[in-house]
Formats: C-alpha cells, sequence, structure tokens
C-alpha cells in the first residue's frame, strides 16, 4: 500500500540534497538523528504547498496564491503560507502530538485511497487507469486493516484532535 503512493514533486528545482537534513547529506547512510521525522515533513511540506497551489489555480482559493517565482518556477507564496502555518504549529503545539496528529492524517489518507479503490473498481470498472493496482480486492484490504490497526492503537487524545481538525474542515 505504501509503495503505491507517488508524492509529485515535480514542480520543486532543488540541490541533490538539503543542507537542514542530516540523512539527505551524500553519503549519508539514513538513519542520522533527526532523519526519522524530518523527512516526512518536508515532503508533507512540499505536498501541501502543491495542494493549496493546485486549489487555487482552480480558483477554489485566491488566484493570486497560484502564482510562481519568476526566476525558480516555485510557488513561492504558497510554501510562504505552508511556511508561517507550519511555523505557528511548531511553536504551539508538542512534537509528540504534532506527530501523532500526522501520522493519523497519514493513516486516514491511506484507508480513504484502499476504500476508493474497491469502490471504484466496482461502480467504475470502465473508467481509464493510470496505474494498476494488484491484488484487488486482497490488497485494499489489508491496507484498511492494517492502518485500521495503527489508528487504532494511538491515544484517545490523538482521535480527539483528529476530531476536531476533521470538523474544522
Amino acid at each position: 500500500m505504501v509503495l503505491g503512493i507517488v508524492v509529485d514533486l515535480s514542480y520543486v528545482r532543488t540541490a541533490n540534497h538539503h543542507p537542514f537534513i542530516p540523512a539527505s547529506r551524500p553519503g549519508a547512510a539514513g538513519g542520522a538523528p533527526g532523519s526519522t521525522l524530518s523527512e516526512p515533513i518536508v515532503q508533507a511540506f512540499l505536498g501541501q504547498s502543491r495542494v493549496l497551489f493546485a486549489m487555487s489555480h482552480d480558483r477554489l482559493l485566491p488566484s493570486g496564491l497560484a502564482r510562481v517565482h519568476p526566476r525558480y518556477g516555485t510557488p513561492w507564496l504558497t510554501i510562504a503560507v505552508i511556511a508561517v502555518a507550519v511555523a505557528a504549529l511548531a511553536g504551539l503545539v508538542p512534537l509528540d502530538a504534532l506527530s501523532k496528529l500526522v501520522s493519523i492524517g497519514t493513516l486516514f489518507a491511506f484507508v480513504v485511497v484502499c476504500l476508493g479503490v474497491l469502490v471504484l473498481r466496482r461502480n467504475r470498472p470502465d473508467l481509464p487507469r493510470a496505474f494498476r493496482t494488484p491484488g484487488v480486492p486482497v490488497v485494499p484490504v489489508l491496507g484498511v486493516l492494517a492502518c485500521g490497526w495503527l489508528m487504532l492503537n494511538l491515544p484517545l487524545e490523538t482521535w480527539l484532535r483528529f476530531l476536531v481538525w476533521m470538523a474544522i474542515g
């Protein structure tokens, strides 16, 4: 399930490594201190800025957010908005609570994707598929069960925060 998730970061032009992420340095073995949480956070940060960019491009958000940097071709304004939001969260929410919220949100997204594969394969078998999901329905059902089990093992406080976050929208 996790291997089937691909994030489109093709709009970002970066060097081969990031100076603030130890495991991304050339020759790093991975698993360096801080790399366990920092890599997913950077990827989520860039992914969220892309989501805001696409929403503003489709005029679901103010279209001014869809501007790209003239030199780098990146959605600099959405990156700045996300940076301010991330900085505020980092300053106000304990890291333990934030990491559990990221976990439950990611697991929930995986559950939705697995259920979506099942529903669309049944209700819309005629849709063109950009990729093939092997082992349908076994793999999506196992994905729902595995992610659901991991979600159930998170503390009640995380569930309450998640429900509030979902209610907000």
